[in-house]
């Protein structure tokens, strides 16, 4: 089974999404036959590497509501990210352009280093407060998870994997995603949001049940024709 992942590295629902489907997959029996893939989405692509402002105030500022009503908005959605066993430092948080971070991503999916990645990059914005546009900072968080420093440096330096993330992008648009997370199963089925992770592990049940029973082919053969084919025995040509 396939499990694709559109997510901003700034989505609060997108570490709590991806924290309940992990969840689920804890419980799934068949979780070793599932792949998941993290595709890139930017919520906001001109957003400012520097914007100078709090997550309370960017926030008020979308939305026009007072700075309270943003704070008090981000301490629910903190709850519930608690509830999932995550801390978010809203007071302390540095929203940014998060494109650099995608091209990392890409780079680390690569080299076996995907997920890992994924996963320190969401940490170190929503725990740690880190500046995930700064070259630097995603170099020694790359080096964290394994990967050599100068080299990451280097790809960050150019524009190298700027199309995988555009392409990632341009899918996303085709099939309609309008928000993330976004999850797409065996390239079927679409779950939108972080919805709980029951309602993960009832999806995982359902398309386990479906691989199984259906092929992943289905012949377009004409019912009354010959068909020759090869196997290891030899070509034969058979009619209908």
């Amino acid at each position: 089974m396939k499990i694709e992942v559109w997510s901003d590295f700034v989505c609060p629902f997108c570490y709590i999404g991806k924290r309940r489907l992990e969840l689920a997959l804890e419980k799934f029996d068949n979780k070793d036959n599932v792949l998941v893939e993290y595709k890139s989405y930017e919520l906001d692509p001109h957003a400012e590497k520097n914007p100078g402002k709090s997550i309370h105030e960017l926030l008020a500022g979308k939305y026009n509501i007072s700075v309270e009503k943003a704070r008090s908005m981000n301490e629910n959605v903190g709850e519930q990210a608690a509830e999932v066993g995550l801390t978010y430092h809203f007071e302390t948080m540095q929203h940014t352009n998060t494109f650099d971070a995608h091209r990392l991503a890409k780079y680390a999916a690569k080299q076996g280093k995907g997920k890992e990645m994924t996963e320190k990059l969401l940490y170190a914005y929503f725990t740690e407060s880190k500046l995930i546009s700064d070259r630097t900072t995603l170099a020694d968080l790359a080096e964290e998870v394994g990967l050599e420093k100068e080299p990451v440096l280097e790809v960050l330096e150019t524009d190298k994997y700027a199309n995988h993330v555009r392409n990632d992008e341009e899918t996303a648009t085709q099939i309609g995603v309008q928000g993330v997370p976004f999850f797409v199963f065996n390239e079927k089925y679409a779950v939108s949001g972080a919805q709980p992770p029951e309602v993960f592990s009832e999806v995982l049940e359902k398309v386990w049940e479906e691989e199984k029973e259906k092929p992943i082919l289905q012949s377009l053969n004409p019912k009354t024709s010959k068909t020759t084919y090869c196997t290891d025995d030899g070509c034969v040509e058979e009619d209908k």
